[in-house]
């Protein structure tokens, strides 16, 4: 089960590593802040930059080198992934969406800036991931990456999310928007870093398998966390989802299911990479990680 306060799992020194390297990354190709318009581009800068686990790239990065890649050509791919994650939670930050106050413990960026603004940074977002996304030059990965976030992918999960608002779900209407608000873009990481090192099928078919499980148990464990996490680790009032009348595992299934459910695709995540003959220790090591977050 999700473990207690005193026990949770601090950051594997992979992600650690790795995080470095994507700041690095991440600043080099974001526009600068006195660069005109000056207001948009400070407001890109001050939701990306605002710190984050930088899980996404860190899992392509891992994926990449568990199928055999080498090198910096993952890293366009890898920071293109926190681009379109960082778009998605300026979006649903927005008074029509969840209209948060608070993201990583500051102002959300259309508090901080106003609506408008944040709007133009989330798309402003979107199109510098597509464009790091196409310097790749495989068009695989650009289609990976659209299927990932449209009518089919988060853009799904997010519109269920809404309509799922203040009424009770079912655990397969409860999945369905876990997998695809959250879950479909934790998958398209790890299968990007899979096809960018030139994967087999059956790797990357065990590759897909990870990410659908992780995907998943990352947002089950996010929900018990609104629930028993704390405010500060957090950086968002702890509560959030039931005040707002969000669909919930633990408000479907309980806590104590939750927990169980989540460790259960941890472990099967774990198994369905047992087969491939490269290296898999840091994506074994950030799947358990994603159970024992404290954020």
């Amino acid at each position: 089960m999700i473990m207690s306060e005193q026990t949770r799992v601090s950051a594997p020194p992979y992600m650690v590593e790795k995080q470095r390297i994507i700041e690095s990354y991440i600043d080099l190709h974001l526009p600068p802040a006195d660069q005109y318009p000056q207001s948009l581009h400070s407001a890109i800068r001050y939701s990306v930059m605002a710190g984050g686990k930088r899980l996404r790239p860190i899992l392509a990065l891992a994926s990449f080198e568990a199928c055999g890649g080498s090198g910096e050509g993952i890293l366009p791919a890898a920071v293109a992934l926190e681009f379109i994650h960082s778009y998605s939670l300026i979006h649903d930050d927005l008074p029509c969406m969840d209209d948060d106050d608070l993201r990583r413990g500051r102002p959300t960026l259309h508090k901080r800036y106003d609506e408008a603004i944040a709007l133009l940074a989330g798309d402003a977002l979107h199109d510098l991931a597509f464009r790091l996304m196409a310097s790749t030059g495989n068009a695989g990965v650009v289609t990976e990456l659209a299927e990932s976030i449209g009518t089919q992918g988060m853009l799904a999960g997010q519109i269920a999310d809404m309509e799922a608002e203040d009424r009770p779900l079912s655990l397969e209407e409860i999945t369905f928007v876990h997998e695809h608000k959250t879950g479909k873009l934790i998958r398209c990481a790890v299968r990007i870093g899979a096809i960018l090192a030139r994967a087999t099928s059956e790797e990357l078919s065990c590759i897909t398998m990870y990410g659908e499980k992780i995907g998943l148990a990352f947002q089950i464990v996010d929900d018990i966390l609104d629930i028993e996490g704390s405010t500060e680790l957090l950086g968002k009032p702890i509560g959030s989802d039931t005040k707002n009348g969000k669909a919930t595992f633990p408000g479907v299934v309980g806590v104590d299911k939750s927990k169980q459910m989540a460790t259960e695709l941890i472990d099967q995540a774990v198994a369905s990479i047992a087969s491939i003959p490269g290296q898999t220790g840091d994506l074994i090591e950030l799947a358990r990680f994603i159970n024992g977050r404290q954020n």
